[in-house]
């Protein structure tokens, strides 16, 4: 009997007690594993992700959970070749494993860079800005987002089986909430090696990550109301899940990444021979190819002109005959099996279900003779486009089939009659019609992407998910919206609105809000490091009076000579100054003089403005007196410095506010004797 693959949970292997499910080989249907979650303590799995994960993943900031998954992709990264080759058994390809294992560790790599950049080296993000809610502003509303305290469940697709956990992993971590992995049983021994060594790695807290394999119906009994499931698998699979009794009366989030009948469209000013057609071809024929079609944004339907259906037939009928089809261990083979045969067989009664109004133009709709899951390209042609089939009926295979439109608009309609996609192509060289057909296809797509001669070799190709961009899709496609770079993180966090003082928001959120007290003292806040600022440190700097020559000075030594500044005639005609004004970001230069520090020290660099606005006119002679407060301070990690953000307003000799932006400071941590 082949190995008993062992589940993870509650900080050790399980074995089950009984033998399991086999699962078979995809190239010779050898057995290859065995699957059980026999025994398996499902209420102890929740109870440790919420009592020892959780609390281990709150006492990390963004910033040490970024770390620890860079780490972790590295380590991984380092054992690549084990994968690869497990790999080859579920049947993908080397290029279909880069896709997969490669696109997982990126995928963390990505998060982990983000992440970084764009989150605080905290633990709470602030979503959107401080909401004035009292006249004189002692009362103030701002939306906080925290770690929610329950257990991420995600349930996998067989497809992928390394980056489909490592793709809702990383946000779900970087968010501060541990997660359970079930992967699909017919590819979970390869889960389960990725997984081996992420413990043997020990670089991810106890309890944040755990695995179940086999099946985890009973888990669901356990989960509440600040629990999530992603689900990634069949729409019928999905709608029974979210109307689970426990998943209905508990609340629990539920997001689903489902059927999807994606769709490539050729757009009407694209010649056949042309380069673009010739790009519309060639992506078509690697969707079918690339991991045997078996993933969720495949091209299922080729949208072309009716006047050039043959045209395409026949060029990427040409291009299937170029596939080999076999053993992926064969450097000479380019398409490898389904998953199974059983899921071929799936596959095969959806062809002959598409043949009711489709016709064969390649392939065809038996099974290849031996032991593996191997099946060529299909390629089908729609005879009725009022026909259901071909907008109901998934083939989640190498399959795909070419549908003739003979209007923009009913090109639209054909892709919508989907119910739902996650992805969508458009293939053309016109901007205008490419901003019909975009917006005509994004209320039924979570992802649309153009493509011509312009962007052809830099892009990522119609199928490719992207750490940085929403996967998922309404409808049909299950509503999910799984990655997106940062809104990822927040699909697992709390939003809520805090009311209350300046004070206690710039407590609560480590950010200065405006009306919140400020501290001036002897010491200038250029000199303090980074471990002795504090937020509201200020400094009150000025007046500084602006002067005509200021003025003229500034516009002949920038070459700004806009009228505004320059004459005095068409400047009194302008209702908005009523004559000579200065320059903005003469403005903004003079408050700089006023507050900036000459001698080296703490501060090591201004690396940016932030939201500046110019809010009143500076005339010649006015007066300008500026504020600076210490508003965010982020340390960074890796660094002997962190970043500060200043709230800097600039005011005239009437208190009218001129300009008002935030300052961005690199701050060292210490200053040793440069003080």
């Amino acid at each position: 009997m082949s190995r008993l693959l062992t589940s993870y949970v509650k900080g050790r292997w399980h074995t089950a007690s009984d033998t399991g499910t086999p699962v078979h080989s995809a190239v010779d249907g050898a057995e290859i594993a065995r699957v059980s979650s026999t025994g398996v303590d499902f209420a102890g799995a929740v109870d440790h992700a919420r009592v020892t994960g959780g609390p281990a993943l709150a006492r990390l900031t963004f910033h040490e959970r970024a770390a620890a998954l860079k780490a972790l992709a590295l380590a991984l990264k380092e054992r690549k070749t084990e994968f690869y080759e497990l790999s080859r058994s579920t049947g993908a390809t080397d290029r279909d494993a880069a896709v997969d294992i490669d696109g997982g560790i990126g995928t963390l790599l990505s998060y982990a860079s983000r992440t970084r950049r764009e989150l605080p080296n905290d633990t709470v993000v602030l979503d959107g800005p401080v909401e004035q809610l009292s006249k004189a502003g002692a009362f103030a509303g701002q939306h906080v987002c925290t770690s929610r305290r329950g257990v991420v469940v995600q349930i996998n697709a067989y497809n992928f089986p390394v980056w489909g956990f490592l793709e809702k992993l990383a946000p779900a971590f970087i968010a501060g909430v541990p997660s359970i992995v079930k992967p699909a049983s017919q590819t979970a021994y390869l889960t389960e090696l990725v997984f081996r060594r992420i413990i043997e790695s020990g670089l991810l807290p106890e309890g944040s990550v755990q695995l179940v394999c086999g099946s985890a119906q009973p888990l669901l009994e356990h989960l509440g109301g600040q629990d999530s499931i992603l689900f990634t698998g069949s729409a019928a699979t999905a709608s029974m899940l979210r109307t689970h009794p426990a998943v209905v009366a508990n609340g629990v989030r539920f997001t689903a990444e489902a059927d999807s009948l994606n769709a490539s469209i050729l757009g009407p000013d694209i010649a056949a021979g042309s380069v673009e057609f010739d790009l519309y071809v060639e992506q078509l024929a690697t969707e079918m190819t690339v991991k045997a079609g078996q993933k969720c944004t495949a091209i299922r339907r080729a949208l072309v002109p009716a006047d050039r259906v043959d045209d395409v037939a026949r060029a990427t009928t040409a291009r299937l005959a170029r596939a080999v089809v076999g053993d992926p261990a064969d450097p000479e083979v380019t398409m490898g099996a389904l998953v199974s045969t059983t899921q071929r067989e799936e596959v095969l009664d959806a062809v002959r279900t598409l043949t009711k109004s489709c016709e064969i133009v390649f392939g065809d709709a038996e099974a290849p003779a031996g032991p593996g899951a191997f099946l060529p390209p299909i390629l089908l042609r729609c005879t009725d486009n009022d026909a259901p089939e071909p907008h109901e009926v998934e083939p989640f295979g190498p399959v795909a089939t070419i549908i003739g439109y003979r209007s923009t608009a009913e090109a639209i309609e054909l892709a919508a009659r989907g119910q739902g996609s996650l992805v969508a192509s458009v293939v053309t060289g016109d901007t205008a019609l490419a901003r019909e057909i975009v917006l005509g296809l994004a209320p039924y797509h979570g992802r649309v992407l153009v493509l011509n001669a312009e962007d052809a070799a830099e892009s990522t190709g119609h199928g490719s998910p992207l750490p940085v961009l929403v996967h998922g899709g309404p409808g049909r496609a299950g509503g999910g919206e799984e990655l997106g770079g940062i809104r990822g993180v927040l699909h697992h966090m709390q939003r809520t609105a805090v009311q209350a003082t300046p004070n206690i928001l710039t407590a609560v959120g480590r950010r200065w809000v405006a009306g919140a007290d400020r501290v001036e003292d002897t010491v200038h806040p250029f000199r303090k490091t980074l471990t002795e600022l504090r937020l509201g440190d200020t400094i009150v700097a000025g007046p500084r009076r602006v002067t005509r020559a200021d003025i003229a000075h500034f516009a002949e030594f920038t070459g700004d000579t806009f009228y505004a500044h320059t004459d005095p005639v068409a400047a009194a005609a302008n209702p908005l100054f009523g004559g000579i004004v200065a320059h903005g970001y003469l403005v903004v230069s003079l408050a700089a003089g006023l507050f900036v520090d000459p001698a080296p020290g703490p501060v090591l660099a201004n690396f940016g403005v932030d939201n500046l606005r110019f809010l009143t006119p500076v005339k010649a002679e006015d007066e300008l007196t500026v504020t600076l407060t210490a508003k965010q301070i982020t340390p960074r990690s890796t660094a002997d410095y962190g970043e500060v953000r200043w709230d800097a307003t600039v005011a005239n000799q009437d208190g009218a506010v001129v300009a008002a932006y935030d300052v961005l400071t690199l701050v060292a941590k210490t200053n040793g004797d440069n003080r």
